[in-house]
C-alpha cells in the first residue's frame, strides 16, 4: 500500500512540474502585445489663427504659415501623408520640425494665387515614431486673400464714372439686337429682347449723347429703329407689351407657362424710357418731330385702365390672349412698381382714378412699414427694405427729391432703404466672406446656378455691383467706395466689355460671366441722375407725368 501511495505522489509531482515548465515555455514564446498610441492632432493654426476643419479658412496669406501640433513625435518619413492641393494640382511644401518632432510647421515653397481655394489634407498614413497612425484624415479648406494691388491705372472720380457709364452703355449700343435695336435680355440671349430692359436702354441714349459717347444723330437713328419696330412689328395686347419678344419678328417669347401676353410692369418701364426720349429729342426738324409723334402713338395706345380687370380698384400685372387673367397677380406696393401707377394715372387716353392707387397700390396704407433698422426709419416695404432695385427701377425717371404723398417721403424712403442695406452688409450677421464697407449691396441678380432677389432677409452671400452703383444718388460716398473696390481691386475678375458682370460671391469664389439689361441700365441712369439729374429732369418735365402725379396726391417742387 505504501508503494502505491508513493507512486501516485510521484505522478502528481511530475505532472505539476511539466505544467510549470509548459507555462514558462508558453509565456516566453507569446509576449504581451503592446499597441502604439494613435497620433492625434492637438491643434492647427493658419497664419497664427485657429484653423477649422468644418468651415473654410478665409483670408489666408499667399505665403501662409501652417502649424500642426500633435500629441506625439511624428515619424518624418511619413510626412508625405500631408498634401496641399489646388484642384488636381499638388503644391510642394517646406516642413520645419520642433518640440521633439511633435510640432510641424509648413508653408508652400512658392507663393499661392490670390483669391483661390486650396485643400490641406493630413491623411491617416501619417504616423508616430512608434508606429501609431492618425485615427482619421483631417481636411482644411484654405481660401487665399484678395489681391490688394490696383488692376487698372488710377483715374479721377469723374473719369472713373465716365468710364463706367460708357463701357456699360456698350451693352445697349454694341450688343443691341441688330434688327429691332432693342436690348437683349442678357449677354447670351440671342433673339430674346426685353421690353423693360429696353426701356432702361432707351434712357441710356440721352446720357450717351450728353456725354459724347455717341452723336445726337446716332442716338436719333437708333431711336427711330426702336420706335419703328415697337410701333409696326412688335406684338401688343391692349397696347401693352410682353416681357420678352423676338428681336427680329416681334413675336412674344413666353416668360413662363402662363405669361405669354401683356406685362404691364415691363410696359411701364418701356414707356418711362420712351417719355424720356420724347422729351430729349425735342428738335423742330421733321425727324425728331416724327419720332415724338410715333412715341405718342405707343404711349397713348396702352389701355392702362383695362388692366383693372373689370374695374377693380387695383391694376393687374399680366394678361394672356388665350389664358386671360390666369396669372392673376395684382400689383400692390411696396416694391418696384410705383412707376406703373404713375404711368397709368398720367395716361392722356386710358388713365386710372386716384382710388386705384390708394386702394390697390397703397392698400389704404398697408404698404407702410414705419419700423426702424440700424437706427434708420423705413417708411415703406418689407423688413429691412427688400432688394435694392425697389429704390431704382421706378426712380430712374421719377425724381424722389422732396417727393411726398400720404404714405411716405420718397427721398427718406430710398436713402434709408439703401443705408439699411449697406449697414446690414457691414454688420454682416451671416458672416459672409468679403462683405464690408467697400463690398456691399443686395438686390436681384444671377447667383451660382440660378437667380434670386437678394436682400437682408434673403442673403445667399452674393453681391451685385448694380446694387451699390445704382444707389449713387442716395449714398454717394459709400457707392464711390464700392465702385473703386470693384474696379481697382476686383476688376480682373468682374470688369468686362459691357461694364461689371452681374454678380459675384467671394464666399464661394464665384464670378458671373453674365450681364443683364435690367441691371446694367440702372447703373448708367442713376449715376447720371447723381451727376446731373438728367433723366429725372426729362421724365418729370412731361406735362402728362406732372398731371398724373398730382392726381395721385404727390407733392414736389417740380410738380
Amino acid at each position: 500500500m505504501k508503494k502505491v501511495l508513493l507512486y501516485i505522489l510521484l505522478v502528481v509531482v511530475c505532472v505539476q512540474c511539466k505544467k510549470s515548465k509548459d507555462d514558462v515555455t508558453n509565456n516566453n514564446s507569446n509576449p504581451p502585445v503592446i499597441t502604439p498610441a494613435a497620433l492625434t492632432l492637438v491643434s492647427a493654426t493658419i497664419d497664427n489663427r485657429n484653423a477649422s476643419t468644418v468651415y473654410s479658412n478665409y483670408d489666408v496669406a499667399v505665403s501662409p504659415s501652417i502649424k500642426c501640433t500633435f500629441n506625439n513625435k511624428v515619424n518624418r518619413s511619413t510626412v508625405s501623408a500631408i498634401t496641399l492641393t489646388q484642384g488636381a494640382t499638388s503644391i510642394p511644401l517646406d516642413f520645419n520640425w520642433s518640440a521633439g518632432d511633435s510640432v510641424l510647421t509648413m508653408s508652400p515653397t512658392s507663393a499661392l494665387s490670390y483669391l483661390t481655394a486650396y485643400t490641406l489634407n493630413l491623411s491617416s498614413s501619417l504616423a508616430t515614431t512608434e508606429g501609431g497612425h492618425l485615427l482619421s484624415s483631417q481636411y482644411f479648406k484654405l481660401v487665399t486673400k484678395i489681391d490688394s494691388s490696383d488692376k487698372f491705372p488710377i483715374l479721377s472720380d469723374n473719369a472713373l464714372l465716365d468710364k463706367v457709364q460708357e463701357q456699360t452703355f456698350r451693352y445697349f449700343w454694341d450688343f443691341a439686337h441688330p434688327v429691332s435695336g432693342l436690348a437683349r435680355e442678357r449677354n447670351s440671349s440671342g433673339e430674346t429682347v426685353t421690353s423693360g430692359g429696353s426701356g432702361f436702354g432707351i434712357m441710356a441714349i440721352p446720357v450717351a449723347v450728353s456725354r459724347s459717347f455717341i452723336t445726337r444723330a446716332e442716338g436719333l437713328a437708333r431711336m427711330q429703329t426702336i420706335v419703328g419696330f415697337l410701333k409696326n412689328t412688335a406684338q401688343k395686347f391692349h397696347g401693352a407689351f410682353p416681357h420678352w419678344l423676338n428681336g427680329t419678328t416681334g413675336a412674344v417669347i413666353p416668360f413662363s407657362q402662363n405669361d405669354n401676353g401683356a406685362d404691364l410692369v415691363e410696359t411701364s418701364y418701356l414707356m418711362q424710357g420712351l417719355i424720356c426720349a420724347r422729351q430729349f429729342f425735342n428738335g423742330t426738324d421733321a425727324a425728331e418731330t416724327s419720332l415724338r409723334d410715333d412715341i405718342n402713338v405707343l404711349w397713348q395706345g396702352v389701355e392702362w385702365n383695362w388692366f383693372r380687370q373689370n374695374n377693380q380698384n387695383v391694376l393687374y400685372w399680366h394678361w394672356s390672349p388665350d389664358l386671360g387673367w390666369a396669372m392673376n397677380i395684382p400689383i400692390r406696393g411696396w416694391n418696384e412698381c410705383l412707376v406703373t401707377y404713375v404711368m397709368a394715372a398720367s395716361s392722356p387716353t386710358y388713365s386710372i382714378p386716384a382710388s386705384v392707387y390708394q386702394q390697390g397700390w397703397a392698400q389704404n396704407g398697408a404698404m407702410q412699414n414705419n419700423n426702424t433698422y440700424y437706427g434708420l426709419p423705413l417708411p415703406l416695404g418689407p423688413a429691412y427694405g427688400g432688394p435694392l432695385f425697389f429704390a431704382h427701377y421706378s426712380f430712374l425717371g421719377i425724381d424722389p427729391n422732396q417727393l411726398s404723398d400720404a404714405y411716405a417721403n420718397y427721398w427718406t424712403q430710398n436713402v434709408n432703404h439703401t443705408k439699411i442695406n449697406y449697414n446690414y452688409c457691414v454688420a454682416n450677421p451671416q458672416q459672409q466672406y468679403g462683405y464690408s464697407n467697400l463690398c456691399w449691396g443686395l438686390t436681384a441678380s444671377d447667383i451660382q446656378n440660378g437667380y434670386t432677389a437678394s436682400s437682408p432677409t434673403n442673403d445667399v452671400g452674393v453681391i451685385a455691383p448694380t446694387a451699390a452703383l445704382s444707389s449713387f444718388p442716395y449714398t454717394p460716398a459709400e457707392s464711390m467706395n464700392a465702385l473703386k473696390f470693384y474696379y481697382y481691386k476686383l476688376g480682373d475678375k468682374i470688369w468686362s466689355n459691357y461694364g461689371f458682370v452681374d454678380a459675384f460671391s467671394l464666399k464661394s469664389l464665384w464670378f458671373a460671366n453674365s450681364t443683364l439689361a435690367i441691371d446694367q441700365g440702372p447703373i448708367i441712369i442713376m449715376i447720371e441722375n447723381y451727376r446731373t439729374g438728367l433723366l429725372w429732369q426729362l421724365f418729370t418735365s412731361a406735362p402728362e407725368i406732372k398731371n398724373g402725379m398730382l392726381s395721385l396726391g404727390f407733392t414736389a417742387p417740380y410738380l
